[in-house]
């Protein structure tokens, strides 16, 4: 069979599985800008400082989201940007936005996802409640630089602009 016949077959067996793997299970990406500070790409760390974070694909296919998970998606306005986000919100909560003077519900197969550091990122306070289907992936670890590895826990919105009633629009 020879070398070249060897590497074709490793080839042809490592790319489909890859591509699955990436595909299904999960990949590593980069996480670029500050929306999320301090968690991802703290200040001290200067801003040469990029943290690649493990995207967890397999748990999104089953479409079960908590709030305070970290998650990638496509941004509602141009298919190939994406971001990283925290989900605020699901589906049937309502939701105080940063502007404090209006609320919305969240409806049914979306939630709502904020930047952890407000008024430097763009999110549901700017496009609104995200169809949960533009979520691609949870992140569940940050696996480079080594100094930062770590798994990402789910921290709940700490502010109380959340309701799971509609007790907003009582107010």
């Amino acid at each position: 069979m020879g070398l070249i016949g060897a590497l074709a077959k490793t080839v042809v067996f490592a790319v489909p599985v890859s591509a699955t793997f990436f595909d299904l299970i999960g990949t590593v990406v980069a996480v670029e800008g500050v929306s999320m500070q301090p968690v991802l790409n703290p200040p001290e760390c200067g801003n040469s400082n990029t943290d690649y974070v493990f995207l967890n694909r397999l748990s999104v296919n089953a479409l079960q989201f908590q709030r305070g998970e970290i998650v990638s998606l496509v941004s509602p306005f141009n298919p190939s940007q994406r971001y990283i986000k925290r989900i605020v919100a699901l589906e049937g909560d309502t939701v105080k936005t940063l502007d404090k003077e209006k609320c919305v519900l969240v409806p049914t197969g979306h939630c709502w996802v904020e930047g952890d550091h407000h008024g430097r990122s763009v999110d549901s306070n700017v496009f609104g409640p995200i169809s949960t289907g533009l979520i691609t992936g949870k992140a569940t670890y940050i696996v480079w630089p080594p100094n930062r590895m770590q798994r990402l826990e789910v921290q709940p919105a700490g502010e109380q602009r959340v309701y799971q009633t509609k007790a907003c629009f009582a107010q």
